[in-house]
């Protein structure tokens, strides 16, 4: 069963870990269709308020993107993403993600107030970066994601013609390398609205190299369930919750009651 480590440092049993995401862009939150940076709808510009008004929610994660930071290599959106941590971060944990490719950017977004982050190119080049993290921090503190498309595992902000490495390639190797939490992305889905990917959803679920959490095209209650069913940990939602086809709140406790079912069972 999976665990996590609550704040006392206890190890408790994981619940299904719902995670709203906020995507910061010039200090705006945005949301990008298919990670492309020309196909950019902007929802507002306090990212802050949007932080409290998830966490006011229900919601027990939230999920921080630096978008810049992910396409300059190196974050860029740092002094947003510690407001956001400062005024949330005793409600709900923070995981964020975007730019973190070297070991001073994961140790300074970490003493920030991250419960987690998110590496992606560093580690998808060098599975070695990736064991020096978990050393140092502890494996519940790392998630690195598998953003695919065609098959490949990229990296690089997902820029077209970035080198990848066949998903399950790079699954084996990181897992290998002491990562146990990735978060998946069907780059093709992200933004769009169609329901994830829920075929390269099951095969790494089943591989058993990892927990993962779903992300890229969840739109409603259904695909939530449909990804807690196949065995994820937990699901990043994005736009849904912005455009109105997902409410937090109900998400939150129609998962809340599932894992009551479930305990039943």
């Amino acid at each position: 069963m999976t665990h996590y480590y609550d704040r006392n440092g206890a190890v408790n049993p994981a619940p299904f870990e719902l995670l709203p995401a906020i995507d910061l862009r010039a200090g705006r939150v945005v949301r990008l269709r298919e990670g492309d940076s020309a196909q950019e709808t902007v929802y507002g510009d306090d990212p802050v308020a949007l932080a409290r008004a998830f966490a006011d929610a229900g919601a027990t994660w939230l999920h921080v993107v630096d978008l810049d930071g992910a396409f300059s290599g190196r974050p860029v959106q740092t002094p947003i993403v510690d407001q956001i941590v400062a005024a949330v971060g005793d409600r709900l944990r923070c995981q964020v993600a975007g730019g973190l490719r070297d070991a001073s950017a994961v140790a300074a977004a970490l003493a920030g107030g991250a419960a987690r982050v998110v590496i992606g190119t560093a580690a998808l080049r060098d599975p070695d970066f990736a064991t020096s993290l978990v050393t140092r921090h502890g494996t519940e503190r790392l998630v690195v994601a598998l953003d695919v498309r065609d098959g490949l595992a990229l990296g690089e902000g997902w820029r077209t013609g970035a080198a990848g490495l066949p998903v399950l390639d790079a699954l084996n190797r990181l897992a290998d390398a002491g990562v146990t939490v990735f978060a998946a992305t069907a780059i093709a889905r992200d933004g769009m609205l169609g329901g994830p990917d829920l075929e390269l959803l099951a095969r790494l679920v089943a591989a058993e190299r990892g927990d993962i959490l779903a992300s890229g095209g969840l739109a409603n209650l259904t695909d939530l369930h449909a990804v807690r069913s196949l065995g994820c940990r937990g699901a990043i939602v994005g736009r849904a919750l912005y455009e109105g086809g997902l409410d937090l709140g109900t998400a939150v406790r129609a998962m809340a009651d599932e894992e009551v079912v479930n305990e039943l069972d």
